[in-house]
């Protein structure tokens, strides 16, 4: 009888004894820095470090959706899209691609196949461009690939790509700079520095590329070349040392901090970027013309 009536109460010390041992615990967790309690994310759990190789997927998911579903398949020829072109287009990644990408299907073989192809998307377009339909009078359509983007970001947080090119498309085709910088932002939280991301963050405040007028309002020329400095010295400390340096980025940042002294009416520092592009990618098309124009401009301005 005796032994009944304390195995019940041996019980409750247990599971007090469990209690206290979790509370202590869980206090030495949530001091631990090595704790991510604070970015607690379900996925982290579900599919651990594989969360990278989704990251990808959806990446690429974005950049089919982008081509309104007309993509290459692992039995077609790819060698058009080995870099994505919502990446490519965005000027956040040197591109790989070859070949003719709006024919990557090849000739139809047979009257069969030709008539196959009106049963599955194979035209190749960009939503930028009006898709499908081809409505270049509303290019709101890129917004389907935000979500893609989006879901990349949370599986992949240290991934700089997914920053960048989803800043681009929210500033260049949505003309929501505030939101690009909010994402750019958010992106240097887990990427601290990244001459990239602070590439990208000078664009929204350079709004004059390629000839085009001022579209966002937020135009500050000498924030976008404090911030392309600051990307110069972050670019120095994190690539300048490594085997293989990101000369892409490097080149980009040149190249607009010279369009920018350009129009600051700076010409001989804007002659120096152009210089600095050049011995970077001596095979760059362009620059040597951009030079020769650029001084004798210089040389005009001069004459007596």
């Amino acid at each position: 009888m005796k032994t009944n009536r304390a195995f019940p109460l041996l019980i409750v010390l247990l599971l007090v004894a469990c209690a206290g041992l979790a509370a202590s615990l869980d206090r030495w967790f949530m001091g631990w820095q090595g704790n991510r309690a604070e970015n607690f994310n379900p996925l982290n759990i579900a599919i651990g470090d594989g969360q990278k190789i989704f990251a990808g997927h959806f990446y690429r998911k974005a950049d089919v959706y982008f081509h309104s579903g007309m993509y290459p398949s692992v039995f077609d020829n790819n060698e058009s899209f080995k870099t994505a072109h919502i990446g490519e287009d965005a000027g956040a990644t040197g591109s790989k691609n070859t070949g003719d990408e709006a024919n990557y299907l090849g000739r139809s073989r047979d009257i069969i196949d030709r008539f196959s192809r009106n049963l599955f998307p194979s035209r190749h377009t960009h939503l930028d461009e009006g898709g499908v339909a081809g409505d270049l009078g509303d290019k709101s359509d890129v917004r389907e690939i935000l979500p893609w983007l989006k879901l990349a970001q949370e599986l992949d947080p240290e991934e700089p790509l997914t920053y960048t090119v989803t800043a681009y498309w929210l500033r260049s085709r949505m003309n929501k700079p505030h939101e690009a910088e909010l994402f750019l932002r958010e992106g240097l939280k887990h990427l601290p520095d990244h001459p990239a991301l602070q590439f990208e963050l000078g664009r929204i405040h350079f709004a004059f590329e390629g000839g085009a007028v001022r579209y966002n309002g937020r135009e500050d020329l000498d924030r976008a070349r404090n911030i392309w400095l600051h990307a110069i010295g972050s670019w120095k400390k994190q690539e300048a040392s490594k085997p293989d340096p990101d000369k892409f980025i490097l080149e980009q940042i040149l190249t607009h901090l010279a369009k920018l002294e350009e129009e600051a009416g700076n010409v001989p520092l804007a002659i120096n970027y152009w210089e600095q592009a050049k011995i970077l990618m001596p095979g760059r098309e362009g620059i040597p013309q951009r030079i020769k124009d650029l001084r004798e401009k210089l040389a005009a301005n001069v004459s007596p």
